[in-house]
Order: structure tokens, then sequence, then C-alpha cells
């Protein structure tokens, strides 16, 4: 798109402007001469695969790194690069996928801390409270979130108002939002896309990323993308369509279902009964070889404790679980492990992946105990089993060495899902495994998730977005308050039907 047609679409009371931006990293060019800009009252959706550069251009505008070439303005201050101090000053703010919290404190500790009100060396707690509870009520959250409350018990939607009151309390006038609505539910982000409309109406700029392309259409004025690092285009958004954006995104036309009815089913692998301990309740399942089960339920409905259960994580105070026929006793996840049962994790960087080492030395972690003598590695063995799952998987990285922590978040979880193809797991729990993962990045999975089922694995597919459990799953698990409270058959999937028994007690 033209530069024309581009300002046509910002209008003249721009407070942001970044130019010719462009971010050289050792053997990376992750930005190259890209042009951004958002205006007053303005929403700005920024769109692209894992690997865009939509990260970079945020780390650049909020100061956490400089650029390579290229300026930038607010609100005609214009600048070589940002620093944190600088865009604090500017009243940019933030609020990430991974919140950035002091869970142990409380909601107004959090909201004022590094400008805590105080008199003679003493916090005024009352005056932190009473101000805290001012923003809240602004907002309409003050019969929701309690000033005083430990941010450690609050839902993840009210976590991330905790952190939109932090950025208010510093008068922001910029708010980045960086995949807010990926830990939560539907009834959480609607919550979560109002408080966004009433900063707009307060003339916030707001630039908004997120792989969900059905948010960008209900919350944004205007669309920008970035491909391999590079500016695309920006559009109006009520000018354009999912397929357009998703073209211009991937430059390839994606399927809409990914159900396979090539698999065959075949002998039941996993036999769950009235498993029970402190976070679920009298949950039974089955899950046959070939077969793909849908787990959805709301934030808090209890899968993933579910998940933690299954693998020995959380101890169990009543209930069975048989593998293969078998009733076995898993009291921890190494146990779960050696029968052949995996779980890829909700959180990949926390609970799935040693960052800092390699790509190979991570898909090779399970499986360091077959293959080593007297405490030495076979590094031809760890070489052989790197090269192939990062062939079979389609791993996107320059070496095997590389470390994990450099590789786009799609590549992040095929590793995951690697790392226990090379321990021969046959049983796959999958937690949210598309969470944070552009369009892309999200037909891989779906490849792969069809491919174990084709060969005989059995995945629990556990997701808070109905529309993919809908186009890939044989069936449907429904939990509510920790239970399991329907086994729902593909032929009666109705995205009304699944939400009336995941909220209704």
């Amino acid at each position: 798109m033209a530069k024309s047609e581009q300002a046509a679409i910002v209008n003249r009371d721009v407070i942001v402007r970044m130019e010719g931006i462009s971010k050289r990293y050792p053997g990376v060019q992750a930005l190259e001469n890209v042009d951004f800009a958002v205006s007053r009252g303005e929403i700005r959706a920024l769109i692209g695969e894992n690997g865009a550069g939509k990260s970079t251009l945020i780390r650049l505008l909020t100061g956490a790194e400089a650029p390579t070439a290229g300026r930038i303005s607010v609100d005609g201050e214009t600048m070589s690069h940002m620093t944190p101090a600088r865009a604090e000053r500017l009243g940019i703010g933030c609020v990430y996928q991974n919140l950035i919290l002091a869970e142990h404190l409380t909601v107004a500790e959090n909201v004022w801390m590094g400008r805590l009100p105080s008199r003679l060396g003493f916090v005024g707690k009352r005056l932190l409270l009473q101000k805290t509870a001012d923003i809240l009520s602004r907002i309409g959250y003050a019969d929701v979130i309690q000033p005083a409350a430990r941010v450690k018990d609050l839902s993840a939607s009210q976590q991330s108002m905790v952190a939109i009151v932090r950025a208010i309390c510093r008068e922001a006038r910029v708010m980045i939002f960086d995949e807010p609505t990926a830990m939560l539910a539907d009834r959480e982000v609607d919550e979560l896309l109002r408080v966004i409309r009433w900063l707009q109406e307060q003339q916030l700029a707001i630039i908004y990323i997120s792989h969900r392309l059905e948010e960008i259409f209900q919350i944004s004025d205007s669309v920008s993308v970035l491909k391999d690092g590079r500016h695309v285009g920006v559009v109006k958004t009520s000018q354009t369509s999912q397929s357009d954006l998703i073209a211009m995104m991937v430059g390839r036309k994606l399927t809409g279902s990914h159900f396979d009815q090539e698999r065959t089913k075949g002998p039941v692998l996993l036999q769950v009964e009235a498993v029970t301990n402190a976070h679920v309740s009298d949950c039974s399942l089955t899950l046959q070889s070939g077969e793909i089960v849908g787990i959805y339920g709301l934030v808090g409905a209890g899968r993933t404790e579910l998940s933690r259960a299954l693998i020995g994580r959380d101890p169990l105070s009543s209930g069975s679980i048989a593998v293969r026929g078998e009733t076995v006793p898993i009291a921890s996840p190494r146990q779960a492990i050696d029968l052949g049962i995996s779980l890829v994790p909700e959180d990949r960087r926390r609970h799935g992946l040693a960052l800092q080492l390699s790509v190979a030395h991570n898909l090779n972690l399970p499986v360091y105990r077959k293959h080593q003598r007297l405490g030495f590695i076979h590094t031809s063995q760890e070489r052989t089993i790197s090269d192939r799952f990062v062939r079979e998987l389609a791993i996107r990285t320059p070496t095997i060495w590389q470390s994990a922590k450099n590789l786009s978040g799609g590549n992040q979880q095929k590793v995951v899902v690697g790392k226990w193809l090379a321990s021969g797991s046959r049983i796959f729990i999958m937690d949210e495994p598309t969470n944070g993962v552009d369009v892309g990045a999200k037909e891989e999975i779906y490849r792969i998730i069809n491919r174990l089922a084709r060969g005989g694995a059995g995945i629990l597919f556990i997701s808070s977005y109905m529309p993919e459990l809908i186009n890939i799953c044989d069936r449907i698990l429904v939990m509510n308050s920790g239970r399991i409270v329907a086994d729902v058959q593909r032929s009666q999937f109705d995205e009304k039907t699944l939400l009336t028994l995941a909220i209704e007690s």
C-alpha cells in the first residue's frame, strides 16, 4: 500500500509515528524499513505470523531495545530510540500476555508500585486504597476487584485489569495490548474489550496485537500487517475480511475445517474412572487410539487441574487410571512419561521448555537417560533425534543448537511436541496447544495433531477456544466446576449448547 493511502487511514491527530524502523540481530533481520502510526482515539490492530516482527516493534516502542535504523515520534517529540523511562514519561503503557505483576502483593500495591504515596517514609495505606478504588470505579470494576485483594487470588481477566489500572495511574496516553485474551474465556474477553473501548472513548491511542482475527474485527478501526519483518500494508477494518488479512499475513489460503475423516479408532489407550482430588471431582473419560477428544470449559472449570491429575502432578484422593487396559498408580510425572503419557502444558515457556538450552537439548531431555553410558551422552544419537524431529515437524531454526528462547511461539510449541514424540509417548494431553501462535503455525499444529492420531496416538485437546475444538475433535468433554458434565459427540456439536453446558451449574 502506498504511503499516501496509509496516511489517509491514520487521522491528523497522530500520537505515535515510527518511520523507517529496522532492527538487526546477529544473523537475523527482524525488521526492515517499517512504518507504523496510531492516532488518539484509534484502535490499531497489529497482526502477523510468529516471527513477523510484532514483538520486536513493540520492544522498540517501549524502549526495551533500540532500533538499528529509523526514528520514533511521540506527540511531535522525535528520537532515534526510546528508553523505558522515556516511554513511561511519554505515557506509553503495555499489557502483556504474560502479565508482569507481583502476585503476593495487593492490587493497590501493584497499581502504585514505584510511586507509592508516603509521608515521612511511611506508605499512606488509606490513600493508596482510595486512589485505587477511584480508578477501578471509573472503568466499572469497583464491585469486581477490591484494592486490598491479593493479585494471586484474582482471575486472569481481573489481573489484566490490574495491569490496565496501573497504566492509567501513570497517565498513559498510548496503551499496547499484546495477546491480552490468550488466557481468557469468552465472557472475560467481552469484559476486556469493553474496557478497551472505554479507553478509546478517553482518547487513548490503542495498539492491539492478537492472533484471534475475530477479535480484530470486533475491536479495531484499522489493521497493520507485518510479514517477515516488513510492513505489508494497513487497511481499514471495515473494508477488509479475514481471508484478505490471512492472505496478507501468510501469502496462502488456509483451510477452514481440520477434521480428518480418514482417521480410524483403535483400542482404548486411557480409561479414567471417578478421578477426584482437591481440584476435580468424579471425572471419568476414555481415550481410544486414533481419537482426538476435546476438553472445553470456562476459566476455572478444572481443565488444567484434570491434566495435572492425569500425569501425577497432583495426587488423587480417589478414582483410578488405566493405561492400555491395566490399572496403574501414577504418582509422579516421571511415572506418566514411562507409561507413554505426555503433557504439552498451557505455558510452554515456563513449564514446557528449558529456554536457555538449545533445540537439540530440549528435544532430547526425556530420552537422555536411555542414550547415555557411564554418564556420557551419545552425541551422534542426540543429533540424529534432533535432526529427525526438526525435519518431521518443520521446526524453523537456523541450527539445532539455537537456544529455544530465540524461536517463535509456534516453533517453540513444536519443540515441546517433538520431545514427547522422541520419548515414545502414545497418549498426548495438550493444554491450549495453539495459545499465542499465529494462524499459519496453528495450521501446522493441527496437522501434527491429526498425524499423531492417524499414527495411533490418542490426544486430549484442552482449549478455551471453541471453534478449534469443533474443527478438529471427534467429541468434546465439557467441564464445569471441576466436573465433566457432558460428553458431546461430533454430530451434536453446537456452540450455543457447549457454552450453555459450560456456564450452567
